[in-house]
């Protein structure tokens, strides 16, 4: 980025843009932007949020691209059919891409710390990022969702950190194969498996992510980033895992409670034990905080300090959120949206006791034809008898897309191997058949990606049941 131009973000509420425009911001350039949701009147504490941080807002109209002198920030799914898109190349402003924007900061950094993986990432970010604040290293972050450690009255949407160190973390995407673009430092995998592109599309992109790294922390309890260890990652890798001896850090067996898990670490280099308690449920998160773990100690961190930092890491907004619990129901807000996320999420809930009913709502209608089949096997494979799973249809923005795959599809194949499974129309009809549905002792889990409504959603579920229960 250079201080001297203008940058205008389109869809600047987003997950991705906001963190991004803010610390464009605070590193001294004009911003603007514009965006959909604040046109249809969604998310407004959000948007008010940045236009308090400096952020200039405009209608999604294109009236806020005026000159050459600014460049329109998108992202690499945007039409040319977008009012701002024409609006740019009409009036002679330049266009980049979010990945592009993100990629020059990262690359710029003295110290670059990438995190990416199918599923984790924005745990592991958040807790990364958590880890050296407490270090007192003042690292730059840049996340994908909101870490509710640095969230204040002054900062309610906090996923974008501005430090004054050397680090620079960021969630690193590999949907659109933007990971490509980045030449990290330090490169996190946790897992690999299939989610926006096909295995031998994601084994390339996270391959040369590796390879280009000076330091790999990965996974070896997944197979393909054990892969990665043993290909381009070898000779340079800070390994973990559960079960496999050959890692560096060993975890011992976890003790999962409803409000977090507790594990030993080993580090077989150093003879270090450490034991780590989190506040923050599931084995998947003993995973995500192994990760920032093998990252502290490739920037000089004891094993101790990592563990110490990370016991008081309180988590990330809509991952396991609990919402509340009226008439006996408790109402759990989370992002779950794909395979990974969505076994790790119905895993750790079975842990303890109480039905589920589900409410998932997929991220798209590519991802629903993308992923069909492993969704079916999922909820299939992981729910209860007693468990009840609803659907609405997919989210959609507008644009051109294949709609051939509906929620139904999922449905009758999850319903063909004796699931208790149900399609609808929208959402307004999903709330209401899980208000009929619910009874004492119930959970009500709002799943679903790209729409921040859904928790919103899950708050209005859970007014309605305490109106209930009264």
């Amino acid at each position: 980025m250079t201080r001297d131009r203008a940058y205008f973000f389109c869809g600047v509420g987003g997950s991705g843009m906001a963190p991004l425009a803010l610390i464009v911001k605070a590193r001294g350039a004009e911003v603007e932007g514009s965006d959909r949701a604040l046109d249809q009147g969604r998310n407004l504490d959000k948007f008010e949020f940045l236009k308090r941080s400096g952020v200039g807002l405009h209608p999604q109209d294109g009236s806020g691209l005026t000159g050459p002198h600014q460049t329109l920030v998108a992202s690499a799914a945007i039409e040319d059919s977008v009012p701002d898109v024409a609006a740019a190349k009409r009036v002679g402003a330049s266009l980049m891409l979010r990945a592009e924007l993100l990629s020059q900061l990262f690359n710029d950094a003295p110290v670059s710390v990438g995190v990416a993986g199918t599923s984790g990432k924005s745990t592991t970010t958040g807790m990364i990022g958590w880890m050296l604040a407490q270090a007192g290293a003042s690292p730059t972050i840049v996340n994908g969702a909101e870490m509710k450690n640095f969230i204040t009255p002054e900062t309610p949407y906090a996923s974008a950190v501005v430090g004054e160190g050397e680090v620079f973390a960021a969630e690193v995407d590999e949907s659109d194969g933007s990971i490509a673009r980045y030449t990290p430092t330090i490169a996190v995998v946790n897992n690999v498996s299939l989610d926006h592109k096909s295995m031998e599309e994601l084994r390339e992109l996270f391959g040369a992510f590796v390879e280009k790294s000076q330091v790999a922390v990965l996974n070896l309890d997944n197979e393909e980033t054990a892969a990665l260890a043993a290909g381009p990652g070898e000779g340079k890798s800070i390994t973990y895992s559960l079960t496999n001896p050959a890692a560096r850090l060993i975890g011992g067996t976890p003790v999962p409670a409803p409000d977090g898990i507790e594990i030993s670490v080993a580090d077989q280099h150093t003879g270090d034990m450490a034991r780590l308690t989190l506040q923050v449920p599931g084995v998947h998160n003993v995973y995500n905080a192994m990760a920032a773990m093998g990252v502290g100690l490739a920037l000089g961190m004891t094993l101790e300090q990592t563990a110490e930092a990370l016991a008081r890491f309180t988590g990330i907004r809509r991952r396991m959120d609990v919402v509340g619990t009226r008439g006996g129901v408790t109402v759990i807000d989370d992002f779950a949206h794909n395979p990974d996320k969505l076994t790790a999420t119905l895993d750790t809930l079975h842990a303890f006791d109480g039905r589920l009913l589900l409410m998932f709502q997929p991220h798209g209608f590519g991802p629903l034809r993308l992923m069909k089949q492993e969704f079916i096997d999922v909820f299939a494979g992981r729910m209860t008898d007693e468990d009840v799973l609803v659907m609405p249809e997919p989210v959609y923005y507008g644009g051109t897309v294949d709609r051939s795959v509906s929620t139904a599809d999922v449905i009758s194949g999850i319903a063909e191997r004796g699931k208790r499974a149900e399609a609808f129309p929208d959402r307004a009809a999903c709330g209401e058949r899980l208000l009929e549905l619910a009874r004492p002792g119930d959970r009500i889990v709002v799943m679903g990606a790209r729409d921040d409504t859904l928790s919103a959603f899950a708050a209005e579920l859970l007014e309605r049941l305490a109106k209930k229960a009264a």
